[in-house]
């Protein structure tokens, strides 16, 4: 039941943030960092208080290793939200992403020397050649768009968002070697880096306040929604606390899954969200996505069942439920 509980919430809490982080770039492309910001702020302010106690719970991992944490973490944050401002497409910026695989398995082999199977490269593979076809099919596309619009520059401002977007996969990489390095020397303590990896950081907003406060009149000078016909707020204002509240929804409930089932069916979970989260940007906010992105797509999604061996955990689950039933009768 808590593993159902757990993997409905992922589900719910990740597919809903990822329309309403559609929705605030829709209307405002370069409100990456407030929607950065806001979502520290709060899951450090909700950690503060149901995690840490208001500071009265014992800390298990040394501070200082938390501040390599908060570098990687911040800035890669930041990089996969800022992306959008180069003309970054939702759909282009999910599959990209899925595409973590590739730099996890290239880190694992250059810093922990690790071996893998001949399936496993072949899935990275076809997950690598499903990102470069949508990558170089969206590249085309932006191309062609600019020279009929006339703007030159249009085109160079994508490529350096691409330039963004691979930097921040490489840092994401190397926080979760450094992370599973530091639940190996420390014990997993998966609330307690939550909060610290969202409230440390918060100092450095206040290099980026002007923007935020840009953006943060942008949102509040938007166009109003009536909410349940009692009162008129700002549009971009509503988009923005539901991608707040839906991130700790996400993120918590990610946590919260991998108490409760084995790494298999918590990536099983995410590559699903990923995939539905896809379908729902291109069907509900009518995106580009002609058959060769869905076949790029299809190639990414297929090289992650590949790789995390899904497809043999399911069938291990099913005979399983079935041994269980010839139990019991």
């Amino acid at each position: 039941m808590g593993e159902l509980f757990g993997a409905c919430n992922v589900l719910t809490g990740c597919m809903l943030n990822a329309a309403f982080l559609e929705l605030l770039v829709k209307g405002d492309p370069g409100c990456g960092t407030l929607v950065t910001f806001a979502q520290f702020f709060c899951i450090a302010v909700v950690g503060f208080v149901f995690t840490m106690k208001f500071g009265t719970v014992r800390r298990y991992i040394p501070i200082k290793n938390y501040f390599t944490v908060v570098v990687l973490f911040f800035v890669a944050n930041t990089c996969n939200n800022y992306a959008f401002y180069f003309n970054i497409s939702m759909p282009l910026h999910m599959t990209f992403r899925s595409g973590s695989l590739i730099t996890n398995m290239l880190m694992s082999v250059v810093m922990l020397k690790r071996k893998y199977s001949f399936s496993k490269y072949a899935s990275v593979i076809l997950i690598s050649a499903g990102v470069l076809l949508c990558t170089l099919v969206t590249g085309q596309e932006v191309k062609s768009s600019a020279e009929a619009a006339g703007v030159e520059d249009s085109f160079f401002w994508w490529l350096l968002g691409i330039f963004v977007l691979v930097f921040a996969l490489l840092l994401s990489s190397l926080l979760g070697i450094y992370q599973e390095t530091l639940f190996r020397t420390y014990g997993k303590h998966p609330y307690e880096a939550l909060f610290y990896t969202h409230a440390l950081p918060l100092p450095v907003f206040l290099l980026f306040s002007s923007n935020i406060i840009d953006h943060l009149n942008i949102a509040m000078g938007s166009e109003p929604l009536n909410i349940m016909g009692f009162a008129k707020v700002p549009a971009l204002l509503v988009y923005l606390f539901g991608n707040v509240a839906t991130q700790y929804l996400c993120i918590s409930s990610v946590y919260y899954l991998t108490t409760e089932s084995s790494t298999l069916t918590v990536t099983l979970v995410l590559t699903l969200r990923k995939f539905l989260s896809l379908i729902i940007s291109v069907w509900l906010f009518q995106n580009d996505f002609s058959l060769y992105h869905w076949l790029g797509t299809g190639m990414v999604f297929f090289g992650t069942v590949i790789f995390t061996e899904l497809h043999k955990q399911i069938g291990i689950v099913a005979s399983d439920d079935k041994k269980s039933d010839k139990k019991k009768k």
